[in-house]
């Protein structure tokens, strides 16, 4: 340990520690850009000068190390006026459009220049040149809103293990962006939104699709029908303030219905489903020398990295759409049917927590006769402004239930989609009762829950032994794809999530900027939603998808039974190999 004085306070801290470390303890806020712990620690911007006593010029907080006897000043007026410059000069070079950004009042940078009195432009001149690219699906960049703090970098390369966004040019010019500074959709990028998550302004958002939604509602020729997904309900009350992992289901609920969906569905009925099929092809592929280990393929991100990284493997991929496509696909086939409504004419919104959602749905192999399963998806953020703009005052929503028809029955295993381990954990609760003809004495396989790492497990059933693996983020997925493709991979099933923690975390939920002081995030904001998503589940009547009344249902009257031609034509695909690059 080692004893400092931040502005006169006395702290002990350990030797190791940084100055924005000791700050933190001595309970001193160094606001900070680009800096995240853990993420990105490179005293790029030069926010978080200070001055040390003795030293001839002012340091980064962020990565200056302690020493023994060290004064610290953060505030005085050489670091104000420092700190206040180097904002200006960011400023200078920014697009400054904040009334129309998709980031007003959640930007990092807004948010300083406002800490910092900054209330002109004291720097005039040349911008440096612009890149805009909305040709992806789910992302869009601007790089005039870029303060190039490199976090994104660092995100795509330490999390999924692409490096796919580099910076590009020197001096003025410099920029971050893909190889040649193409687009997004033009390079192997998951879609997954990662990067989204810690840019600290709109220099990367989702592609919104909100006046497509509210446009079809105005529409009086159509059915619109919403869905939503299970993690949604674990992050959407953070934006209106609400604490991480605030459970909202049924203001949720209660905000659609005022918005005037024709019907309000929750995705968990489509996950119920997938796991019917899912559990089904397994249990084919156990008892018929199938290709094994069968890999689930509800993520997006996930199967864009495969088509691109990894396409010898996707045999291994379960045929499976995702929750929502499944969903999306009944809604116009077996709904329609029963409402008397010509497809064409029902429009299916899914609130997602994921941007690569925006992408999986425009797939050609998402469509039945020429009709997208899915025509719209907003993030759980773009959920939030809907909401807004329709006045209404969620927190004191009254809670509504989902509608009961057809598809408003779910289970438990149907809501811990939303968390890493929790497909996994669903399809083991129906296989594994389906297998031995045996009610579970204990239906929760906890070794699969939980944020950190790769998480195994080993079932013994019908004295048959199955291994299983969980891997979220390609980091960790990688090292399973590889000893697939050295044949030495002892699973059975392999659940992968493209975002770390899953669902929770994903592209499109909320972000954490309000707990970020210091560069810090002082809660494990992954941990609190997955914990929402297993309460719920452990209060839920039904906790196995195959005791869905509804989807028994649904099996009996339309779709026969599971794995029957009916259902692979509408909720079964395929994969193919993709061009890494399209240039």
């Amino acid at each position: 340990m080692v004893n400092v004085k931040i502005n006169g306070i006395s702290v002990e801290v350990e030797e190791n520690s940084t100055v924005l470390q000791a700050a933190k303890k001595a309970g001193v806020h160094i606001p900070t850009l680009c800096f995240l712990k853990d993420l990105n620690e490179t005293g790029a911007c030069r926010v978080c000068l200070v001055e040390i006593k003795g030293a001839r010029a002012l340091g980064p907080a962020c990565i200056y190390p302690v020493s023994e006897g060290m004064e610290v000043f953060t505030h005085n007026k050489r670091v104000l006026a420092a700190r206040k410059n180097t904002v200006e000069l960011l400023l200078s070079n920014h697009n400054k459009d904040c009334l129309s950004c998709a980031r007003n009042q959640n930007c990092e940078l807004q948010k300083l220049a406002d800490d910092l009195g900054i209330r002109e432009f004291k720097y005039q001149g040349a911008y440096r040149p612009v890149t805009f690219d909305d040709f992806s699906d789910g992302i869009v960049r601007d790089t005039s809103k870029c303060v190039t703090c490199g976090r994104c970098v660092n995100a795509c390369a330490k999390i999924q293990g692409l490096g796919i966004l580099n910076f590009i040019d020197r001096g003025f010019n410099t920029k971050i962006g893909p190889v040649y500074n193409k687009s997004l959709a033009d390079v192997n990028c998951m879609q997954c939104g990662q990067c989204i998550n810690v840019c600290p302004t709109g220099a990367l958002h989702e592609k919104e699709e909100i006046h497509n939604v509210i446009n079809a509602l105005h529409d009086p020729t159509k059915h619109v029908i919403v869905q939503t997904a299970p993690a949604v309900r674990a992050s959407l009350g953070e934006e209106f303030g609400m604490p991480i992992g605030t459970r909202v289901t049924g203001k949720m609920v209660a905000a659609l219905k005022r918005i005037g969906f024709e019907r309000v569905y929750d995705t968990n009925f489509g996950a119920d489903l997938t796991i019917m099929e899912e559990g089904t092809e397994l249990i084919e592929r156990l008892q018929n020398h199938g290709t094994l280990p069968m890999i689930t393929s509800c993520s997006p991100g996930w199967i864009r990295y495969v088509e691109r990284e990894y396409p010898e493997l996707l045999g291994n991929l379960s045929t499976c759409k995702s929750p929502h496509m499944m969903l999306g696909a009944i809604i116009k086939s077996h709904y329609a049917q029963r409402k008397g409504i010509d497809p064409k004419d029902i429009y299916v919104v899914s609130i997602m927590p994921c941007t690569a959602k925006k992408h999986e749905k425009n797939r050609e192999e998402m469509k039945q006769n020429g009709l997208q399963d899915v025509d719209a998806v907003l993030t759980t953020r773009e959920c939030g402004k809907l909401i807004k703009m329709f006045g209404l005052d969620f927190e004191h929503l009254r809670d509504e239930q989902f509608d009961e028809d057809l598809f408003g029955e779910y289970t438990g295993a149907g809501v811990i989609f939303g968390a890493s381990g929790g497909v996994m954990e669903a399809a083991l609760r129906t296989v594994t009762e389906i297998l031995t003809g045996k009610e579970l004495d204990d239906i929760e396989f906890k070794a699969v829950r939980g944020t950190e790492g790769i998480k195994e497990a080993t079932l013994t059933i019908n004295d048959q032994e199955i291994k299983v693996a969980v891997a979220h983020s390609m980091v960790l997925a990688k090292p399973l794809l590889e000893d697939i493709k050295a044949g030495k991979s002892p699973y059975t099933f392999i659940e992968i999530m493209g975002c770390p923690g899953g669902c929770i975390n994903g592209g499109g939920q909320s972000r954490v900027i309000g707990n970020i002081r210091n560069g810090f995030i002082d809660i494990d904001w992954k941990k609190e939603r997955a914990k929402a998503l297993y309460d719920e589940d452990a209060i839920m009547p039904k906790r196995k998808s195959h005791e869905n009344k509804q989807v028994q249902e649904l099996y009996e009257n339309f779709l026969g039974k599971p794995g029957s031609h009916k259902a692979h034509e509408l909720l079964h695909t395929t994969y193919e190999k993709k061009d890494r690059f399209n240039f």
